[in-house]
Order: structure tokens, then C-alpha cells, then sequence
């Protein structure tokens, strides 16, 4: 008996126990799965908590919003690394510019000094610095050059010849200056013209005289003692006057016979090429031919012949292994040491006429040549005369190319002549022009 009332007594709390514990797990199912539903649906703000703020939004059944969304973000990547690549691309240009800046900061430290210095090859002397400038004005900012500053002329050519420029500024500061005029002259026939002023003195020559008092002076042989002839192969004015009875090709070999070919240039017609100086001046009124330039004009003739007629002329003359400068104006007339590329140092519209024999002909460049009949043509006063004294060429050349710059000037043609030279054969088809030309007044 007790054992049966043991075992009935101990079944119903045995399985009561198991029916609470199925109930307990059912239960936790049913909270686990609520809780996962409550989570990703985004429900939780009954609890007061919105765990979407901390935890992105993923909406397992909407597939396309996803794609949607990535495709933006993936949009706006895209669009960042353009936008990143361009700034790159800004930075590289900024440095750049930077670097040829920083560059060209330390070229204009190095030429502080001289502001002409970067035009050299390299740092300047201490002497063509100093002839080159700029000055500062002692008075300051002046109105009539807009400046402060005085710059020496130079030629833009010297730049190209240094060495040659800083041998011939090259001297005793205060001394005798070397003989190098042949030196100096060269350099001007490069295009280094004009010359830097120099701080030296040329030498004197010993036992110099006085020259011949004018008129006398005109056609007078100055004394061998009023020059240095350092520079030219003759020593003497003797040697010069006999040129001409030698062989040898030289610079207007003759010239400096006064009582030879000389004593007769100019003063008759003896063929349609050479005019004379009087036939000329006749065609002005008496007068009114005054003043004038000889473009390369020798030893001074043409000059010494328009002075004896009361007409003032100034020669332009180069020293080709002769000291012609020096002989013009030991005739009492003025020279000018000038190349043909040299601008004329006379104001517009001044001169009453313009000659040159000889040097204007087909040697120079076209365009120099046209530059250099504008440069006459703007010194000539309205009415000058501008006589072109056997003018040499090539005949094609005669009419293809001189003739349209002589009408692109505007000169109006008082007399034309063209002929041939024949001293080297009729083959050669050389020829010269002689033009007298007026500069029109309207």
C-alpha cells in the first residue's frame, strides 16, 4: 500500500514540471522571434528607442532600393575621384608656375645691378656696366624722359660681340687710350653702333701742326705729322696720294689725289650719269640750297666743292685702311664716323639736299636699303633734293626690285638715267643709276 501511494503521489508533479519548461521554451520562441521582428522592422519606438539611429536601415525584401541606394554612393565616388583628380591636375600647374616664378625671382636678383645684364652672356665688366648705365638723375624724376634714370645710347648688336665690346672698353681709366680704331670700327660695321662712350684719351700725334687756314685748306695735302697711322698700312699722306699709281684693290683708291680725278668730280656733265653740281643747283632757286649730307663721300670732295658755293655739308665717311675722317676735316670740312646702317643724326624734315655715290648699291640688304631711303626721305625738308650719284646693280635687278621701292617711297623724279658699265665686259650685265629725286611739298 505505501507504494502505490508513493508513486501516485509523485507522477502529476513530474509532469507538471515538464509542461512548464515546454511552455518556458515555447515562450522564448515566440519573444526571440517577436524581438527579431521588432528589431528590422524599425518598430522599436514603443520602448521610447529608435535603434535605426544607430544601425542602418536594411530592408531585406527590398532589393531594388538597395541597388538604388549603392548606385548613388557608388555616383557620388565617381564623382569625388573626378573631382580629386582635378585638383591634382591644378596643384601640378600651381607648382609649375611656382617653380619658373621662384626661377625667374633668382635671374632678376642676379641682375639687380644692371638691369641690361640678362641681354649678356655673361656678367658684364665692371667698366661696360658702368658705360652701359642706367644713372640715377641727380635731380630725380624728369617730364622730358618720363624718368628717373639715363640710359648711354648703345647698339642692340654689341650684346652679341662681348669679348670684342670689353677689349675695347678695356683701357687705363684716365690714360691714353690704345690704337685700336680699326678695332672700333669694326665692331661698329657689325651692328655695335654706336660705340659705348669711353674714359680714356686718343693719342696725340707727335709734333702735330696746325692745318691749313680755309679756303687754302680745301685742296691742301695736311702735314703727315696732324695724325697717328698706327691703324693703316700707309705711313704717310705720300703713300696715300700714290695708291693709285699701284696695284691693289682698296677703298676709294684715288680719293686722296687732290689734283687727279678728284679735281674734277662734279663739275660738268660728261655723260648722262654724272650731273653736275651746278647743273643741279640750278634747278632750285639761288639760295635756297644750303645745307646738306654726303652719305659715304670719301675724302671730302663733294663737300669742298659745295662750300665753295656757300652750301654747308656734312660727310659721312668710314676709314677703310685710310684715316678719311681725319683728311675731311683737315679740309676744313665736317665728317661724321657713321656706317650706311646708322640712323641719320638730323631732324625731320631739315635738309635741303641728300648726295651719295656709290656706297647706297646692291651690296646692301633690300630691306636695309629701303629703311635707309625712308631715313632720307624723313630728314629731306618738303622740296629737297635727293641726288643718287651712280647707284650699282645687276640689270634683272634694276627693275624687279629697286624701282618699286624707289615709287613705294614717294620721291617725285626730276631726272632718270640708267646705263651700263662695261669695264668688266658686257657679259656681266652691270649697270649704274644716276636719279636726282625731289621730296614732294604736299
Amino acid at each position: 500500500m505505501g507504494s502505490k501511494d508513493y508513486d501516485s503521489s509523485r507522477k502529476p508533479s513530474y509532469q507538471h514540471a515538464a509542461t512548464r519548461s515546454k511552455i518556458k521554451i515555447l515562450l522564448l520562441l515566440v519573444l526571440t522571434n517577436a524581438l527579431s521582428i521588432f528589431l528590422f522592422s524599425g518598430s522599436g519606438s514603443a520602448f521610447g528607442v529608435k535603434f535605426w539611429r544607430y544601425a542602418p536601415s536594411v530592408h531585406v525584401w527590398d532589393s531594388e532600393k538597395l541597388m538604388l541606394e549603392l548606385n548613388t554612393t557608388r555616383a557620388r565616388l565617381s564623382d569625388s575621384q573626378s573631382q580629386l583628380s582635378a585638383l591634382r591636375n591644378q596643384l601640378s600647374t600651381a607648382n609649375s608656375l611656382l617653380e619658373t616664378l621662384i626661377a625667374d625671382t633668382k635671374r632678376f636678383d642676379q641682375d639687380s645691378n644692371n638691369k641690361q645684364t640678362g641681354m649678356w652672356a655673361r656678367e658684364p665688366s665692371e667698366e661696360l656696366k658702368l658705360a652701359m648705365g642706367p644713372h640715377k638723375l641727380p635731380l630725380g624724376f624728369t617730364p622730358n624722359l618720363g624718368s628717373d634714370e639715363l640710359f648711354p645710347t648703345l647698339g642692340q648688336a654689341c650684346h652679341k660681340f662681348q669679348d670684342e665690346l670689353e677689349k675695347y672698353l678695356d683701357y687705363p681709366v684716365g690714360g691714353v687710350c690704345f690704337s685700336d680704331d680699326i678695332f672700333a670700327q669694326r665692331l661698329m660695321l657689325k651692328g655695335c653702333e654706336p660705340l659705348p662712350r669711353r674714359r680714356c684719351k686718343p693719342p696725340t700725334p707727335a709734333g702735330y701742326v696746325e692745318p691749313h687756314p680755309y679756303p687754302e685748306s680745301l685742296w691742301s695735302i695736311p702735314a703727315d705729322t696732324s695724325i697717328t697711322w698706327d691703324p693703316y698700312t700707309c705711313k704717310n699722306y705720300a703713300c696715300l696720294v700714290d695708291r693709285g699709281n699701284h696695284p691693289g684693290s682698296y677703298d676709294c683708291k684715288d680719293c686722296f689725289n687732290l689734283f687727279g680725278r678728284e679735281k674734277d668730280r662734279w663739275m660738268r656733265e660728261t655723260s648722262e650719269l654724272d650731273y653736275s653740281i651746278d647743273g643741279v643747283l640750278a634747278l632750285k632757286s639761288k639760295g635756297t640750297i644750303r645745307i646738306g649730307l654726303d652719305i659715304g663721300g670719301g675724302s671730302g670732295t663733294f663737300a669742298a666743292r659745295m662750300s665753295e658755293r656757300n652750301i654747308t655739308i656734312v660727310t659721312t665717311s668710314m676709314n677703310f685702311d685710310g684715316p678719311f675722317n681725319s683728311f675731311i676735316a683737315s679740309r676744313g670740312l665736317i665728317s661724321m664716323h657713321l656706317s650706311v646702317a646708322h640712323r641719320l643724326p638730323f631732324f625731320d624734315n631739315t635738309l635741303d639736299i641728300v648726295h651719295s655715290m656709290h656706297v647706297l648699291s646692291n651690296w646692301i640688304p633690300d630691306v636695309m636699303l629701303e629703311f635707309t631711303l625712308y631715313d632720307i626721305y624723313r630728314v629731306l625738308r618738303p622740296g629737297g633734293l635727293f641726288w643718287l650719284d651712280h647707284f650699282f646693280c645687276i640689270g634683272t635687278q634694276l627693275n624687279s626690285t629697286y624701282v618699286p621701292i624707289f615709287e613705294r617711297i614717294g620721291f617725285k623724279q626730276i631726272r632718270w638715267n640708267a646705263g651700263r658699265k662695261l669695264d668688266r665686259g658686257v657679259e656681266m650685265n652691270e649697270w649704274y643709276l644716276s636719279a636726282l629725286l625731289e621730296k614732294p611739298i604736299s
